[in-house]
């Protein structure tokens, strides 16, 4: 049985190269390095203010808010999702969540039919200075 605990995981911090409100702290909880065959896991952390950042993903996503609220923004459409909500996020569509609440959100991604996932975002991201993101090179 592979377990993880969204509470005591250990989180890396991105920010946007260009833009400091591109800020989220974020892990690979479960994915194909961890054995997964068919889906892969993220989570992450924005704090109020805060923005993902716009990007596509090579697998269909649903994201469940665990904790605080978002403004998402889903092939053009915007609405609020708040602790407890899920969206369903297609393959390859652009979106960004905001963190427009008081206090820090918590999001966990959910990715269907893949283990190898590719995000591929509007902005680089330091410390890796890169605008993409890519499963199959991270370690387990």
């Amino acid at each position: 049985m592979e377990k993880v605990n969204l509470n005591t995981l250990e989180l890396t911090e991105f920010t946007g190269k260009h833009n400091p409100k591109q800020h989220c702290r974020a892990t690979f909880p479960l994915f194909g390095a961890n054995g997964t065959q068919s889906t892969a896991t993220v989570y992450f952390e924005l704090n109020p203010g805060d923005t993902l950042g716009r990007h596509t993903d090579s697998a269909e996503e649903i994201l469940v808010i665990l904790e605080g609220s978002v403004e998402a923004e889903i092939d053009g459409k915007k609405g609020s999702l708040s602790e407890g909500e899920i969206v369903l996020v297609p393959k390859m569509v652009p979106h960004n969540l905001t963190n427009n609440g008081n206090g820090k959100a918590r999001v966990l991604g959910v990715f269907g039919g893949a283990n190898h996932i590719v995000a591929t975002f509007d902005e680089t991201w330091l410390p890796v200075d890169s605008n993409t993101v890519d499963t199959s090179k991270m370690a387990g």
